[in-house]
């Protein structure tokens, strides 16, 4: 089995690429090629001009946003099989967020060019993106809801059941995350001492086991219990 054939197997484990039309699903294959980002190398800044669509096949990336003054909003780590940079396709402005791998990682990337040819040849293809895009925005009001009406300790069982089940892909759920806590805090809007005294609970119900910069879901049914869902 070559690298693409790997990776086409990856990407077959996830929602939105498994449920594409074969002849689609071939098409992307056909198109991208593969790209590799050391530790913390920038994927794209906000306001870079749109360059394709990426799907991360290994390894695992960082979304979110540096302010001029160096403080960072963190929206979410994502691993395989994940999809990203589909907003500027369909509107051609600039991106929207910082990228940057926090691990070795491995991309497949299309480029706007083709996927744009792609598109004009099949433009029944653009529903299928559009799905894309709208079951991360669907997840986004979620956890703009979580912040505004859920207490702290909700709202960090909620979002690590997310990453889990790498923010709805599908799959098995992952139970070893490999997440700082600071970065869990930054993606909650909490202090990491909150952070920390939650995690701590948690690990005290046998909920959770937590390791130097990874968290262990030991038991997901009892997380989900925390979560309220």
């Amino acid at each position: 089995m070559n690298d693409i054939q790997r990776y086409q197997t990856c990407l077959l484990q996830g929602n939105w690429f498994s449920s594409l039309p074969k002849a689609l699903q071939q098409a992307l294959i056909s198109l991208a090629q593969v790209q590799h980002l050391e530790v913390g190398q920038v994927l794209f800044r906000r306001g870079d001009k749109p360059c394709g669509l990426y799907a991360v096949v290994e390894g695992g990336v960082r979304v979110g946003a540096v302010s001029s003054s160096g403080k960072e909003a963190l929206l979410s780590r994502v691993e395989p099989p994940y999809w990203l940079g589909e907003i500027s396709l369909f509107d051609g402005q600039p991106r929207t967020h910082d990228v940057f791998a926090d691990s070795a990682t491995t991309l497949l990337w299309i480029s706007q060019s083709k996927l744009l040819a792609l598109l004009d040849q099949e433009p029944r293809y653009w529903r299928d993106f559009a799905l894309l895009m709208s079951q991360k925005l669907r997840q986004t009001f979620v956890h703009l809801e979580d912040m505004s009406l859920l207490p702290a300790p909700i709202r960090l069982a909620r979002r690590l059941l997310a990453i889990a089940n790498n923010y709805g892909e599908g799959g098995q759920p992952r139970l070893l995350i490999s997440l700082p806590q600071e970065q869990l805090a930054l993606m909650l809007a909490i202090s990491r001492q909150t952070t920390n005294q939650i995690l701590r609970e948690l690990e005290s119900q046998g909920i959770l086991r937590l390791n130097y910069a990874e968290i262990e879901i030991v038991d997901l049914k009892r997380l989900q219990q925390a979560a309220q869902l």
